[in-house]
């Protein structure tokens, strides 16, 4: 390659990778996804913020649309995308998202429905009154500028906060190796914390809960944890909180009543969640509840029927927590970019303390700027005071004076200052002034100047007008007014619901139960029936079993699963059967044995390689439709005999017709398993059949079709794992 085309450089791959990566990580995390913990703000929010405070779009002034807005923050601080940022734009007003709305919004800003909010040329937004105080003083020296990404502008560095908006509002991202997930809390409680901080630097975590009770969300609901799970979050900045809906039972007539939720956790959307609880509902996964309206408007009224009066309502609320977002758990996790710009999972003392220590910066620097300018106000009044003593000659002297200035100078002894702030006085103004004013302006200003000399010098007097804005806030924001009332209440303890049965509900019939070689199923009513059951061509009945609709079956399949199905939901017309393959999940396997289920029984399972063990009943009952596997099997082996053990003595016929009877006492009693080897075999022999039998009270036994004497049983009695004799 020739000199004017460059060089190539050659460079280690890895290394590459690794600097650009870690260059990209370093980018996401510190200007996108983790906030500062002085006020709280991503770069975005920052800028989103200060770009309507450029734009005037302050309370008291009218709306302007979001899609100026969001214009402005793209052109002049934020490149990216205007869908990003019109959406951090919309969080920042729902009042369900964020616990301190920091912009107002007018028109549609979406809705806890999950509804998205009309397009950025349809809405309109201002500042809130809260938002002001994350910027207020912004302009008096309280924070550093840098360049803008195209250097044609400036933008703050962060917010001078009044309060840690961090707390107050939350956060939550995902950065490269990092996430956050910090929940809001009540800002009365936060200034009541602060506080006493400020009176007792040396403040436990422990002490601070007295003020911060747990986390306060914009949709309210109730937080269940105890003081001591708070305490250990708080302390190291992790854990998780339990989040239910708030409801109320409403007594009805005659004994009936409904329940109304009026409260749902944090960042649940109503539509999904009642989509959720109507699915389980028509799966029949609710038998306690009978019916679900939506009756919200602006508020929230979620009405739930049960089933019957008397069903008890808070076992049936038990059973909805259990299976729906009406209970959900928040999780925390409180990192965030430290002073320093360093990530870091803070506990709840370390976030107050770089708040506190920020404010005392803010506190000092706003001081030194205001100094600054009574510095410089002073300076001119003492000039005006000369001038005002020496008015006539002043004015003849810029009057005839080539260089009045230079000649002020001289005559008066005045500084620069002084001369330009004379001179850029018209003589009209000139001929106006009033030494009295100017000594009485003179006079606060000096008071105002020692004052805050003293500010300057003393920690102490900082650290008390520090809490006297706090408590400034704490009386605009604080428990007294609407938006600081707690929304979130706080149970540490909650007693523990025995949830109702749902055979409770179920009506007991009699039915009678047939299943078809091909696995189709039905139920009809009654028992002793003499109906004819019509089956497809080529299906044939196998199973026929009287039970009640409170029963359960068993299902055994030939790959040694176990399947459970409530007989309620079996079908009942009489023109109708379902596949077993559709109320269960058994996938290729193929029945082999049905059952009802009885509690406290034991079950032989056998294979076709002549393997077995006992297994109890209750060992039996699957939690889901996929059932559970109890008989390990090898490829070529399969599931063959189930029967009931009622007796002490086993006989087992192989398919070389040889017979084997030994004690069931030393087969083995296990949960899972792939059992035991019940009879010797050779070549392809295989089991044929098994019968339990009591060798006390032997009598000829029909053994898989075959009739087998009383001689040749005796004669056959032996131990597990013998050949056996032929039945012969």
């Amino acid at each position: 390659m020739s000199k004017s085309e460059g060089t190539i450089e050659s460079i280690n791959f890895t290394e590459a990778l690794e600097e650009r990566y870690l260059s990209y990580a370093l980018s996401t995390i510190m200007s996108r996804s983790l906030p500062d913990v002085r006020d709280g703000l991503k770069p975005v929010h920052r800028r989103i913020l200060y770009s309507m405070m450029l734009l005037k779009l302050d309370p008291q002034n009218a709306y302007k649309k979001c899609a100026r807005i969001v214009g402005d923050v793209i052109g002049k601080f934020h490149p990216h995308g205007d869908a990003a940022i019109y959406s951090t734009l919309v969080r920042l007003a729902q009042d369900f998202s964020v616990r301190y709305p920091l912009i107002d919004g007018q028109g549609n800003f979406g809705s806890i429905d999950g509804d998205s909010p009309a397009a950025m040329r349809y809405t309109e937004s201002r500042l809130t009154h809260i938002a002001m105080e994350l910027l207020k003083d912004i302009d008096k020296g309280t924070i550093d500028f840098k360049d803008t990404y195209d250097s044609q502008d400036k933008e703050p560095v962060l917010l001078p906060a009044s309060f840690p908006n961090i707390l107050a509002n939350g956060s939550e991202g995902i950065a490269v190796g990092m996430a956050t997930n910090t929940p809001p809390h009540n800002l009365d409680e936060i200034c009541g914390a602060l506080q006493h901080i400020i009176k007792h630097p040396e403040a436990s975590i422990k002490s601070l809960m007295k003020y911060i009770k747990g986390p306060d969300f914009p949709t309210g609901g109730i937080l269940i944890e105890s003081e001591e799970d708070i305490l250990k979050s708080y302390s190291t900045g992790r854990g998780s909180f339990r989040i239910r809906s708030k409801w109320a039972k409403e007594d009805l007539q005659r004994g009936q009543y409904v329940i109304a939720v009026t409260e749902i956790p944090y960042q649940v959307s109503k539509s999904r969640l009642i989509e959720k609880i109507v699915d389980l509902y028509k799966n029949k996964k609710l038998p306690l509840l009978g019916n679900i309206r939506d009756e919200s408007a602006e508020d929230i009224r979620i009405v739930l029927e049960p089933k019957s009066r008397d069903v008890n309502p808070e076992g049936l609320m038990e059973s909805i927590f259990k299976t729906t977002e009406f209970e959900t758990r928040f999780s925390m996790n409180m990192n965030v970019l430290t002073s320093d710009s360093i990530p870091k999972v803070m506990n709840l003392k370390e976030i107050l303390d770089e708040f506190l220590t920020f404010r005392q910066e803010v506190t000092l620097r706003r001081t030194k700027y205001r100094l600054s300018k009574v510095d410089h106000r002073l300076e001119v009044l003492e000039g005006f005071l000369i001038v005002y003593l020496n008015l006539d000659e002043v004015i003849k002297i810029i009057r005839t004076e080539d260089n009045p200035k230079l000649t002020l100078i001289k005559r008066f002894a005045l500084t620069e200052i002084q001369v330009e702030s004379v001179l850029n006085i018209r003589l009209r103004s000139l001929r106006k002034l009033e030494e009295e004013e100017i000594r009485k302006e003179h006079s606060a200003l000096k008071q105002e100047q020692k004052s805050l000399k003293a500010l300057i010098s003393s920690k102490d007097l900082r650290w008390q007008l520090i809490a006297d804005e706090i408590n400034e806030i704490k009386t605009k924001y604080g428990k007294k007014v609407k938006l600081g009332k707690r929304k979130t209440e706080i149970l540490h303890y909650i007693e523990k619901i025995d949830v109702q049965s749902p055979e409770a509900f179920i009506e007991k019939e009699k039915i009678t139960i047939f299943c078809s070689s091909k696995g189709w199923i039905k139920a009809l009513k009654g028992h002793s029936l003499d109906k004819k059951i019509n089956y497809k061509d080529g299906d044939k009945e196998r199973f026929t079993i009287e039970a009640t609709t409170l029963d359960k079956l068993l299902f055994f399949s030939n790959d040694g699963s176990v399947f459970t199905l409530g007989c309620n939901k079996l079908p009942r017309d009489k023109s109708e059967s379902a596949s077993i393959k559709f109320l269960l999940d058994t996938g290729d396997a193929n029945l082999t044995h049905l059952d009802i289920y009885k509690k406290d029984i034991k079950y032989l399972l056998a294979s076709t390689q002549g393997r077995g063990f006992i297994t109890h009943s209750n060992d039996l009952l699957a939690q889901t439709k996929s059932g559970k596997n109890v008989m390990n099997l090898d490829a070529k082996d399969s599931l063959k005999i189930v029967e009931e053990v009622t007796e002490k003595h086993l006989a087992v016929m192989g398919s070389n017709g040889k017979v084997l009877v030994f004690a069931i006492s030393e087969l083995p009693e296990m949960k899972r398993g792939k059992g035991v080897m019940l009879q010797k075999y050779k070549d392809s022999n295989k089991l044929h059949a098994v019968k339990i039998i009591n060798i006390e009270d032997i009598s000829s036994q029909n053994i898989g079709g075959r009739r087998v004497t009383t001689k040749i049983l005796e004669k056959s009695l032996g131990k597990r794992a013998s050949v056996g004799i032929n039945y012969k």
